[in-house]
């Protein structure tokens, strides 16, 4: 057994399975304390990296391409406190880290691991039911259904339809995007029959993010989704030879025409006024309560410092 024991986390290998366990630092990101922890199985692991700090270093681990739900669904973007395949290692704990590395390295080549994208998924994804609010909505999935519910924030164009729900069935893919800078984020289901390239603040099937603490929970939505959706290289096969896509099902022939929303023309407009739009927005959401003072000051000096 080799492990290794830091403030934030806690990672253990048996020559089968890594242990990854969150530590309870502050510095600990919302996703990996809500997803706890996580059993990888060696058979899913293509490689793993010490890299090595003057004050603090980091264990990584890579996966095989197509075997974790989770990084297919947020398609590499998690950052750093929210990555569990991720360890910041203490600079006088390198020798054991060094060990930890070279016992799993070991174990691949005795194993003969490939490191070749898989063809399922080799870890389970999220627990369900699972449920997240963030941005200008609520999502929740018991494994079958999908249902967003909207709050006061929500663009009246979208909420006027009242809560919606989805069955997973009728789910094509699931996209979640991180807020970054100036430009807002969010978790969209792309569904059979309804293909829309309309920003997520007017879709109905997708929930707007800006970029606060809770935003990463809605990855672990969409991880669980994905997890229970077909598996991309069984899709790429089926599209290879020759099967029905969503919008051969849908019966449109050639590219879909985009939905346009009036009013949504945001790239024709300078930025300054976009951010004085965003400077407001601020307001609001401080006033109301969403944002603390601290996250208020904060989020009110990146945009300035754009000014």
């Amino acid at each position: 057994m080799a492990e290794i024991i830091q403030k934030d986390g806690t990672w253990a290998f048996d020559g089968n399975t890594l242990r990854l366990t969150p530590g309870r630092d502050k510095n600990v990101g919302l996703l990996r304390r809500t997803l706890g922890e996580l059993l990888v199985p060696l058979s899913a692991l293509a490689g793993i990296s010490l890299e090595q700090g003057r004050k603090a270093g980091r264990l990584r681990l890579r996966l095989r391409e197509g075997s974790d739900p989770l990084l297919q669904a947020t398609g590499g973007r998690l950052t750093e406190p929210h990555d569990p395949y991720q360890l910041v290692v203490e600079s006088d704990r390198y020798g054991v880290a060094e060990y930890f590395t070279d016992e799993v390295r070991n174990a691949l080549l005795l194993d003969q691991v490939p490191s070749d994208p898989v063809q399922e998924y080799l870890l389970p994804g999220p627990s369900i039911p699972l449920s997240a609010s963030a941005g200008d909505g609520s999502v929740s999935f018991d494994g079958e259904r999908i249902r967003l519910e909207w709050n006061w924030k929500t663009e009246d164009a979208k909420s006027a339809a009242g809560t919606r729900t989805l069955a997973l069935t009728d789910i094509v893919a699931v996209e979640w995007v991180p807020a970054t800078g100036l430009e807002n984020g969010h978790l969209r289901f792309v569904v059979h029959h309804a293909p829309t390239k309309a920003p997520a603040k007017y879709d109905p099937n997708a929930v707007e993010l800006w970029g606060f603490k809770k935003d990463p929970l809605m990855a672990l939505v969409a991880a669980a989704v994905q997890a229970r959706l077909p598996h991309p290289a069984a899709r790429d096969s089926t599209l290879a030879l020759g099967g029905d896509t969503a919008r051969d099902r849908a019966g449109h022939e050639g590219p879909a025409e985009p939905e346009t929303v009036p009013g949504t023309s945001a790239a024709s407009e300078d930025e300054h006024d976009a951010l004085l739009r965003r400077l407001r927005e601020l307001g609001e959401l401080h006033r109301s309560g969403v944002l603390t003072d601290e996250e208020f000051t904060l989020a009110k000096q990146a945009v300035l410092k754009r000014l």
